[in-house]
């Protein structure tokens, strides 16, 4: 009696499974293929693989065409987008990546729309709905979606005045959280910028930015190039702050973003300021520079930002205390134009 092969059905024939997808309960799904020698069935399953298969496009899950859409984009998405990509997908589109591609209807993005805004924000509703919108244009480009989405609403954020940012220093002088604090407020620079920069980076009394600490799919820091042309830049920093940095070698801090994010709220704890977050000391850099009468494309410029959009709708905020002055100011000229006329 002849020995049964490896993977030999009882008709004699030799099975090869090739992994399809792992659909939303993270259940694995293979493609078996079937021929009487091992090599015809790889053949089929290499076949297959290529793309050469008789499989409907369209009978794939909403699921696996957003899995698809990613793994298309793979290669050019920075890894904090791609992560950020993949926790969208595996947090929020289980019950809606049930339904087959070609069965989804407006309504049923509509209603997950509506699900999703009652527990998330409107701007993560909409990033959410961008990265639907975007896989079903890749795979089912013939569905128009009419949606109704979240209003935007304006974040309400507390900038930091010069009062602020003179106790912080205090609270941080002599450790790396001094460091990040003086390149961010008077940068401005991000977080992952100032994690990233190295000693080599320094120019004189200039800062060259070329790249940023993200986090990947991993879970681990990673080294990249910033995410839009604009963030490279060289900034010119007053003296003062480039004396902080002498004498470093390799990277300027030893910290990642996180650690920068956690250290800074216990020092804002710490020296009994209103609580704001490490980002707003860039809004701080841009509307001290309104302030003073910078220019907007300069202030664009020096903070990387790629358009003025952003930068003009959160960053041009007026600080508080400067409010005060300026209103102070306005009402003591008219007062005494007001007491000239009697």
């Amino acid at each position: 009696m002849a020995k049964k092969k490896k993977n030999q059905l009882p008709s004699g024939n030799i099975r090869v499974q090739v992994y399809d997808y792992t659909d939303v309960d993270g259940k694995k799904h293979y493609k078996s293929f079937t021929a009487p020698t091992k090599q015809e069935a790889k053949f089929l399953a290499a076949q297959w693989k290529a793309g050469k298969a008789s499989k409907k496009p369209n009978r794939i899950t909403v699921y696996e065409a957003v899995s698809r859409y990613i793994e298309a984009k793979e290669g050019v998405l920075s890894p904090s987008t791609l992560r950020g990509y993949l926790a969208m997908q595996k947090n929020c589109m289980k019950d809606i990546g049930r339904i087959w591609l070609d069965e989804l209807t407006n309504t049923d993005v509509q209603i997950w729309v509506s699900d999703m805004s009652s527990k998330h924000s409107s701007k993560y509703v909409r990033n959410l709905y961008g990265l639907l919108s975007s896989s079903l244009e890749m795979f089912n480009p013939d569905l128009v979606l009419k949606i109704t989405l979240p209003e935007k609403k304006r974040p309400d954020l507390y900038c930091p005045c010069d009062e602020d940012i003179i106790k912080l220093l205090k609270q941080v002088e002599g450790t790396d959280l001094e460091i990040a604090v003086l390149l961010a407020a008077f940068g401005p620079m991000r977080r992952g910028e100032i994690c990233a920069l190295e000693a080599s980076d320094l120019k004189g009394n200039k800062v060259s930015v070329t790249k940023s600490m993200v986090i990947g799919p991993d879970h681990q820091w990673h080294i990249k190039q910033p995410k839009t042309y604009g963030s490279y830049r060289d900034i010119e920093y007053p003296k003062f702050v480039i004396e902080k940095l002498k004498g470093r070698t390799g990277r300027i801090i030893e910290l990642n973003p996180n650690d920068v994010s956690n250290k800074f709220k216990r020092a804002i704890i710490n020296a009994q300021l209103p609580h704001f977050r490490f980002h707003d000391l860039r809004h701080y850099a841009a509307s001290i520079m309104h302030a003073i009468g910078v220019p907007d494309q300069y202030i664009l410029q020096r903070g990387g930002w790629s358009s003025d959009n952003v930068m003009k709708s959160v960053y041009r905020n007026a600080i508080d205390i400067e409010t005060v002055r300026q209103t102070k100011k306005i009402n003591e000229h008219f007062q005494k134009i007001s007491s000239e006329s009697v």
